[in-house]
């Protein structure tokens, strides 16, 4: 159980930019830290749905209601994560061969193709917020966090990393059983949870196909960059958890209004 313990706080120190109350870290605790990552992911969306229930009577406001909530996730996560999506656009957009391709990623230069791509996915997020109901529909935010991070510690687990990746380091799927079954028992719960507790099954529904997109733009981003790395991770994260927004969005006029 410590080292359950440990390994969330390990998590939450990682990453999130919200102030941890337990900084510890414990080696032996490693290879459980990724398993804590929606948990995590909990917490991020937890603050997005109280942050879109207080702004909800903003009516008179919605550029600024819309700018706080699209920014809000990146703020939560200390930008760690738009950092690979950054990383991938640059890599995958330059069209070069695979060497190349893993240089541009791993290179700490902020590329054209990064910046038009963030300025899109800014202007989707910040879009999609300005027609959110946010009174109805703000709990509907508390699991797209939580389910992007699933596919994202799946992914990590599961798929042979790239050579110059920080998870290379003695990688093998079968060692990671545990945690995988971890995962998925995790998943199972989340997702029954959210049937059970939140106002409308389409919350839910919502929160699983941001992880499926998650997972299918993970599958086409280590097919481009040769294998997983920590990027891909925030890549498909981001992609996901815009995905599960715009999924709330198509169904809030018919399914929860």
């Amino acid at each position: 159980m410590k080292t359950q313990i440990t390994a969330f706080f390990m998590a939450w120190g990682m990453f999130l930019s919200i102030p941890c109350p337990c900084k510890i870290w414990d080696e032996k605790a490693r290879p459980w830290q990724l398993v804590y990552l929606p948990v995590a992911g909990l917490l991020v969306g937890a603050l997005w749905a109280l942050a879109a229930y207080a702004l909800g009577s903003f009516d008179r406001l919605p550029a600024l209601r819309a700018a706080v909530l699209a920014a809000l996730p990146f703020l939560l996560t200390g930008f760690l994560h738009l950092d690979g999506f950054m990383d991938c656009c640059d890599a995958i957009l330059s069209r070069r061969d695979l060497p190349t391709r893993q240089k541009i990623l791993k290179d700490s230069h902020v590329g054209s193709f990064a910046v038009v791509c963030t300025i899109f996915l800014m202007l989707a997020a910040f879009a999609a917020f300005w027609d959110f109901d946010a009174k109805e529909g703000w709990q509907g935010l508390i699991l797209l966090p939580v389910f992007s991070r699933f596919a994202s510690s799946f992914c990590v687990f599961a798929c042979r990393p790239m050579q110059t990746s920080q998870y290379a380091s003695g990688f093998e799927a079968a060692q990671h059983k545990r945690q995988l079954t971890a995962l998925a028992v995790l998943n199972v719960l989340a997702a029954a949870a959210g049937l059970l507790l939140l106002k409308s099954a389409w919350f839910t529904v919502s929160a699983i196909g941001a992880e499926l997109f998650a997972l299918l733009v993970c599958r086409a981003a280590r097919k481009n960059l040769g294998g997983m790395s920590g990027d891909i991770s925030g890549f498909s994260m981001t992609l996901g958890e815009l995905a599960g927004l715009l999924l709330l969005l198509a169904g809030q006029g018919a399914l929860w209004s």
